[in-house]
């Protein structure tokens, strides 16, 4: 008979292989911590699959609260760099599991607390941390972006949603020298990065692309409907206007292709590009229906790069001959500027070709003076100001 420490333990050889978790002391909390505990209406299987799991919906079937998928679970403990003692701040409790994980990486010497905004996910969490023995987590319910004064300052602070920008109070709450881990949102992707905070400045050690529940509050992160299916998520910093690219897909296409081929490996290094050489780069998405009409040919229905200027929108797209095996890189263009769109499109999809690596590096500053770079490559958040570039 299959046990859950088989099932534990099978998930983390997996983890391990795939290159998620390589610190011993993650591997160790992992294997140690009962994830089904955290999820008492799963069977042991889903419990233990590498998948991230609802645990409350909303009104529209929205959700609202989950359990992480463990591979990104274990991504983000390693880029924390927790050590026994340290102060942990975080935000977004989920069902308690994380903070159950970074109890063992702290020790009984270090301190954990966990905020959410959701009462309920504070009760599922409580339950949780009581069934599983774990005593000394502090739970809190209140604004995550206010973090929690009371038990600042904090050696290591932990994102557990898509946030757009990087409140004032996480700054003031985080040691110069600690880490802050953020799954940040910008230019229709995500990444989680984690920055280390050089005085007025945070400069980013790891980014890692993934994907999460956005925090529930205002932001400058904007979905434009384009009609028949398809939609485009920008930037408030960008300064897209939505009456510019009215009818912007009814216009004949241009098309350019670049004589690069890709068969099953990940493209999200040329996003990456894409974010620092051109202001514009978006996220295109299309359902099936538009897809199978013609209307748009994204690389990736759910989310490819695309760059707006005025009322031109380019995007990436790809071709196959039947029977091949790789797929041609190109871009799709609509607007007066889709010929030179798709082109600088397809010059990037060219220089990635030489590497095709995901390099991104980032300086985040709530003064600007303090960043240098040009203005393609800055984003501004509301707090913080952003430089991206590819070291």
């Amino acid at each position: 008979m299959t046990t859950a420490t088989d099932l534990r333990n099978s998930l983390v050889d997996i983890l391990r292989s795939q290159g998620w978790v390589n610190d011993p002391r993650v591997e160790k909390a992992m294997r140690e911590v009962q994830r089904d505990l955290f999820l008492p209406d799963e069977d042991l299987e889903t419990a233990y699959a590498d998948r991230n799991i609802a645990i409350k919906s909303g009104p529209a079937g929205e959700c609202l609260s989950s359990a992480s998928t463990p591979s990104i679970v274990g991504m983000m403990l390693e880029q924390l760099e927790t050590e026994p003692g340290q102060n942990v701040l975080e935000i977004g409790a989920g069902t308690g599991y994380n903070a159950s994980l970074l109890t063992h990486l702290v020790g009984p010497t270090g301190s954990v607390t966990s905020i959410d905004i959701d009462a309920d996910a504070i009760a599922h969490a409580r339950a949780a941390l009581e069934r599983a023995g774990v005593d000394g987590v502090r739970l809190v319910h209140g604004d995550g972006e206010e973090g929690v004064p009371q038990r600042a300052p904090y050696d290591r602070i932990v994102i557990t949603a898509g946030s757009w920008d990087i409140p004032g109070t996480w700054w003031d709450q985080l040691v110069d020298g600690g880490l802050l881990i953020i799954p940040l949102r910008f230019r229709g992707t995500t990444r989680s990065i984690a920055f280390r905070r050089h005085g007025d400045r945070m400069i980013s050690e790891t980014a890692r692309l993934c994907g999460f529940i956005p925090m529930r509050n205002d932001d400058g992160e904007h979905d434009l409907d384009l009609g028949g299916g398809v939609m485009v998520r920008y930037d408030e910093d960008q300064g897209i206007r939505s009456d510019d690219l009215a009818g912007v897909l009814d216009t004949s296409p241009t098309a350019t292709w670049s004589g690069v081929t890709v068969g099953v490996e990940p493209i999200h290094g040329l996003g990456g590009r894409l974010v620092v050489a051109e202001r514009g780069t978006s996220r295109i998405a299309a359902q099936p229906e538009a897809v199978k009409s013609g209307r748009a040919r994204p690389v990736i229905p759910s989310m490819t790069p695309a760059v707006i200027e005025g009322s031109s929108l380019a995007y990436l797209t790809h071709r196959r001959e039947e029977g091949a095996r790789e797929s041609e890189l190109g871009a799709i263009g609509h607007g007066p500027a889709a010929q030179e769109l798709c082109a600088r499109i397809v010059d990037h999809v060219r220089a990635w070709d030489k590497d095709r690596e995901d390099r991104l590096a980032f300086t985040a500053a709530r003064d600007k003076s303090l960043l240098d770079g040009t203005s393609r490559r800055f984003i501004t958040k509301r707090t913080t100001h952003l430089l991206v570039t590819r070291p």
